[in-house]
C-alpha cells in the first residue's frame, strides 16, 4: 500500500485583534469516534515517550476537517501543488503550496481565518491511496522519523511545546494540527456514536426503527460525508434534520414523520434543490 506524507510547519505571529470580527466554529461541529480514538492514540505515543498529553482542540479539529473536506471535494493538490494547498472554493485564502513558490502566509493564517484560535498552527497531512484505519495511520507515522520528531517535539521541533491539537479523518486524507497555546473552545462533541431523538449541538444521529417515515436527501458511504451534507441544510428551515444509521447505510434526512401522508405532503413542498428526495420507512 502506497502512502504519501506531507508535513507543514505553520508559524503564525500573534497579532492582537483590532476588530470585533468573530470566526466561531459551527454549533453542530462534532467529531467521530474514530477521530477521538486516533487523538487518544497520539497522546498515548507521547506519554510512552514521557511527553505531556495535549488538549483536544475543537478549533484545530475544525480547521483539520475543513482542510480534509477541501482536499477531497476540490482537489487543490494537483500538478505542483501538494496536499498542504487550499482551493479557491471557500471562505479562506487559496494557495498552491509547493517547494518552488514560497508563500507561507497563506498557510499560517488558516486557524485565524476559520476560527477564533489566534496562535501558531502546525499541520501534518497524510494521504492514503487505499483503505486505512487508526492502526495503519499510527503504524505509518511511527515508521517515519520526521513524523515522530514532530509528534514528540524532537529534532527540528525540540523548541516547540505542544499544548493542544486537532485531527480529522476523511476518505483518503488525515489532517493533524498542533498548537502551542490552549484553545478557549470547549471540548468537541462526539457525533458518530451519539444516539439522540432531540436537537443537540452535535449532529443528530438516529438508529433506524419502525413507525417513522424519513424524508431522505442522500445516502453516503461514511459519516464524514454525511456530516458535510447535513451541515449544508438550513437548520432554521429544517430543524428536524439528522443522520439515519441502519442496515449498514448512512443517510441524511430533512425530517421524519409519523405517517406517510405527512411525509408526502412535506415532500411536495420542498425547495427545488431537494427535488430528488425520497421517502423511507424505517
Amino acid at each position: 500500500m502506497k502512502h504519501s506524507i506531507y508535513i507543514i510547519i505553520l508559524f503564525i505571529h500573534f497579532i492582537p485583534l483590532l476588530g470585533s470580527g468573530q470566526n466561531n466554529i459551527p454549533e453542530d461541529f462534532c467529531m467521530s469516534n474514530d477521530e477521538l480514538v486516533l487523538f487518544d492514540m497520539i497522546n498515548q505515543i507521547r506519554t510512552d515517550y514521557d511527553k505531556n498529553e495535549i488538549q483536544l482542540s475543537a478549533s484545530l479539529s475544525y480547521v483539520a476537517e475543513v482542510h480534509v473536506t477541501d482536499l477531497e471535494t476540490n482537489q487543490p493538490d494537483t500538478s505542483i501543488c501538494n496536499s498542504s494547498s487550499w482551493s479557491d472554493k471557500g471562505t479562506w485564502t487559496p494557495c498552491c503550496y509547493n517547494s518552488y513558490v514560497y508563500n507561507p502566509d497563506c498557510m499560517w493564517d488558516k486557524p485565524k481565518e476559520l476560527t477564533n484560535y489566534r496562535y501558531r498552527g502546525y499541520e501534518l497531512v497524510t494521504f492514503f491511496e487505499e483503505g486505512f484505519n487508526n492502526d495503519s495511520i499510527i503504524d505509518l507515522w511511527s515508521d517515519s522519523k520526521e513524523v515522530l520528531d514532530m509528534l514528540l517535539t524532537r529534532g527540528n521541533y525540540e523548541k516547540k511545546k505542544w499544548i493542544c491539537g486537532g485531527v480529522s479523518i476523511g476518505k483518503n486524507y488525515v489532517s493533524l494540527w498542533f498548537g502551542q497555546r490552549r484553545d478557549s473552545q470547549q471540548k468537541p462533541e462526539i457525533c458518530e456514536d451519539e444516539i439522540s431523538q432531540t436537537d443537540t449541538t452535535s449532529t443528530r444521529v438516529t438508529v433506524s426503527g419502525p413507525n417513522y417515515f424519513y424524508l431522505i436527501i442522500g445516502s453516503f458511504s461514511d459519516m464524514h460525508e454525511a456530516r458535510i451534507a447535513l451541515r449544508e441544510i438550513d437548520k432554521k428551515e429544517f430543524d428536524g434534520s439528522g443522520v439515519l444509521q441502519g442496515n449498514n447505510k448512512i443517510r441524511v434526512y430533512i425530517d421524519r414523520f409519523n405517517t406517510l401522508k405527512e411525509a408526502m405532503f412535506a415532500k411536495q413542498h420542498l425547495p427545488f434543490k431537494y427535488n430528488n428526495a425520497w421517502i423511507l420507512k424505517e
